[in-house]
Parts: structure tokens; C-alpha cells; sequence
């Protein structure tokens, strides 16, 4: 997972500055079906055959969240803090994630379900409602996030986030990039599909719709 992250930092310093997202409407979100809901983690692996022909596929394994995927290691602060676990609602550290990764001229894309080892994970509607539009921050590198729809998936809540990620490197320049996240909450565990994309790359990125579609056929394997 080490060299993913790596080539995520270099498609980045392809980018002078970001660009702010546009505002989108707030997130609906379908009620998730009481009790846990049954997972099968194995066929999170069939996500990388829905990845675009000529990407390079690999594996997640160990411990993600999409704050991780965004740049952002342990100790970085959300404001307003309550808003941080919309982002790592697991803990980056505590549940074991499984996944899928490809990288290719429209960005690096990101399949993963983490399990929870404290019981089922939540999508709190209050803390929806109070983070629209948050910030969150660590060292240099800072983030501004806007809550975006996501994708409606039956008996399961979901939620959409759209980040401008800036980091400030030596000399005054800076590393920019754009990350759309879209998660579901399935009981025991967390689903979630992040795309990170370059503003100034010369490419054509994958579009957030992909990454939208990818969470829906991402359950749909786990509920295989």
C-alpha cells in the first residue's frame, strides 16, 4: 500500500494550486436496515475488475480511512472537530481494512471495506446536518470539505464528500489535489470508495460519477 500513497504524492506535484470545489447540494442518505448486515470481505477483490482497462491494480490490507488516502496521518484536527468522523468514523488504526487500488491517467482510485472491532458503525444524521462545508488540517497540508449527494444503495445509509487538499512545500509552492469519497455504513462495516484526481493534470480524470458507481457495485459484491 506504501508505493500507492508514493505515486499518490506525485501525481500531485504535477498540480501549482488546487481548485475549490463547487458547492453541491447536502447528502441523502437511505435508512440502513436494523442488525448487522451480512458481508462477505473476500469479494471485495472482484471491485478491481470494474476499474478502467490499462489501470495497474493492487491491494489495500492492514489499516486505511479515506483521511489516510487524502494525505493525512495521524494527528491532523477537523473544525469543527465532531465532523472528523465522517471521514474516519472506524478509527484509522483499529478496524482491518481490505481493498482495491488502481492508479492510471485519471487518478488513483480506492475500494476498501474496513471491519469495526467495537460493533456496528453509524451515520450520525445530526452531525451530517452541522457538517455541510469543514476544514481539516495537519502541519502544512490543509483540506476544505463539502458534503456532496451520494449514491442511494437500498437499506443502507450512504454519504458523499468532495476534498481540495493544498500542501505547502519547500520554497513556497504548493501540492495540490481533489479527492471525492463515497461511503456506505454496513453494519460491522465501513465501505468506501475515494478518487483523487490532479486539477493540472493534463489528462482527462476519471469523473466523480465512476466513483459513485463503484461504491453501489462495491456492496453489491460484499453483500455477495
Amino acid at each position: 500500500m506504501r508505493w500507492l500513497v508514493l505515486i499518490g504524492a506525485a501525481v500531485a506535484l504535477l498540480a501549482a494550486c488546487g481548485q475549490s470545489p463547487d458547492p453541491r447540494p447536502a447528502p441523502s442518505s437511505s435508512k440502513a436496515a436494523a442488525g448487522t448486515t451480512h458481508i462477505n470481505l473476500a469479494n471485495i477483490e472482484r471491485v478491481g475488475g470494474e476499474l478502467p482497462a490499462g489501470y495497474e491494480v493492487g491491494t489495500v490490507e492492514g489499516s486505511a480511512s479515506p483521511a489516510g488516502f487524502w494525505g493525512f496521518g495521524s494527528g491532523w484536527a477537523a473544525d469543527p472537530p465532531h465532523c472528523a468522523g465522517l471521514v474516519d468514523p472506524v478509527g484509522a488504526t483499529a478496524g482491518f481494512a481490505k481493498g482495491v487500488s488502481g492508479s492510471g491517467a485519471g487518478g488513483i482510485v480506492y475500494a476498501v471495506v474496513v471491519t469495526s472491532p467495537s460493533g456496528p458503525v453509524a451515520l450520525d444524521p445530526a452531525v451530517v446536518a452541522d457538517c455541510g462545508h469543514w476544514t481539516m488540517a495537519h502541519g502544512s497540508a490543509t483540506a476544505s470539505v463539502d458534503l456532496i449527494d451520494a449514491p442511494p444503495i437500498d437499506g443502507v445509509a450512504t454519504l458523499g464528500m468532495v476534498s481540495a487538499t493544498r500542501t505547502l512545500v519547500e520554497g513556497g509552492s504548493e501540492i495540490a489535489s481533489q479527492e471525492h469519497t463515497f461511503a456506505a455504513y454496513l453494519g460491522d462495516h465501513y465501505a468506501f470508495v475515494t478518487l483523487i484526481t490532479d486539477p493540472g493534470s493534463p489528462y482527462p480524470p476519471l469523473q466523480p460519477g465512476f466513483a459513485a458507481d463503484l461504491l453501489v457495485k462495491t456492496v453489491s459484491a460484499l453483500r455477495g
